[in-house]
């Protein structure tokens, strides 16, 4: 084995020079999927047991990522380890893999190409006598697959106190893609910030609260909480079990508003339309939507396309309107009541 170390106090990495990495195979090469085959095992992976050179114990990951990438950024699941004498191996159902590969930002409907490999760690250092010592991961040879997600949008819901704590009303929140990472705007209430997140909407499993540290969800865990009061981002992802907050709320400006250039008319959020609208009194002139009452975001345009950092949307005649607008298809109507 070869020792590093930086700097004298700083954590020990062993490289093992004699050590064998595993050698993947895989049952299936080429995976299509499909709502059909969200329950079905889709892909399998078989591998050798890396050895180290010396007594350890070692746990694998699966490593998935775009081929090219050279896995700058692949998708990481942690199998484990193995009892002596078991083949380390990973079946994964439709869903699962699908969720890996819409990570991934693969486009639905074509074929994509993708490597796979394993990761090999060190669980206990063996005959390495050093507390502070930590030994480099090993990976193997990737194997790759031409592989065809699809898309599958799913939701997750949101009872709290700020609706009377009822999941057949609660707002939801959205993956379009179903890749595991939901996003819906709630508005929080003073007083009322306690919430869970559910998978239907109905109390039952799995009902996921607060997990051991800030920022972390837990099946079965305690209330959440929302950071303030008001329209927030809720961002929920189950692939690593985080959940993150933002301020986000949207408004129209302009001098065809009633608050002119100065004062923003706030908008309301639809998550299931996924667009901003509100009922406005306006006057001939302009307007444009800008997030959070201040300009750093902004979008304009005209025709009925917005675009961030466009021109202002002219308003031809005054009137009642209702102004929706939709920023994933950068459109907005204006329709007069």
């Amino acid at each position: 084995m070869m020792f590093f170390s930086c700097k004298e106090k700083e954590d020990l990495v062993i490289v093992s020079e004699n050590a064998t990495a595993s050698t993947i195979s895989a049952k299936n090469t080429t995976v299509v999927l499909s709502k059909q085959v969200i329950d079905d095992i889709v892909a399998t992976f078989t591998w050798t047991r890396t050895d180290f050179g010396y007594s350890a114990g070692v746990s694998y990951s699966v490593q998935v990522d775009k081929k090219g990438n050279n896995f700058a950024a692949p998708r990481n699941f942690v199998v484990g380890t193995f009892a002596p004498g078991v083949t380390p191996s990973k079946e994964f159902k439709g869903l699962e893999f699908n969720n890996l590969l819409l990570a991934l930002n693969l486009p639905t409907g074509v074929a994509s190409q993708v490597e796979v490999r394993i990761k090999s760690e060190v669980t206990t250092l063996g005959t390495v006598n050093s507390p502070e010592a930590s030994v480099a991961p090993v990976y193997s040879v990737p194997v790759t697959l031409t592989v065809t997600p699809f898309a599958l949008t799913s939701f997750l819901y949101v009872p709290g106190a700020y609706q009377n704590w009822t999941p057949a009303t609660a707002d939801s929140l959205i993956s379009p893609t179903g890749n595991g990472v939901h996003e819906g705007i709630i508005n929080f209430t003073a007083g009322n910030l306690d919430f869970k997140v559910l998978s239907k909407k109905s109390w039952g499993p799995p009902e996921y609260g607060s997990g051991a540290t800030a920022g972390i969800i837990a099946i079965g865990g305690g209330n959440l909480t929302a950071p303030a009061a008001g329209k927030t981002k809720v961002t929920v992802d189950l692939n690593a079990n985080t959940i993150a907050f933002a301020p986000y709320s949207w408004g129209v400006i302009g001098s065809a508003t009633p608050g002119g250039w100065d004062n923003d008319t706030d908008m309301s959020y639809n998550n299931g339309t996924q667009t901003w609208s509100v009922n406005i009194t306006l006057t001939a002139g302009e307007i444009k939507f800008r997030l959070n009452d201040a300009w750093s975001v902004n979008y304009g345009g005209s025709g009925g396309t917005i675009d961030a950092g466009a021109g202002n949307i002219p308003v031809a005649a005054a009137g009642t309107y209702k102004v929706e607008m939709n920023i994933p298809a950068k459109t907005y109507t204006l329709t007069k009541l």
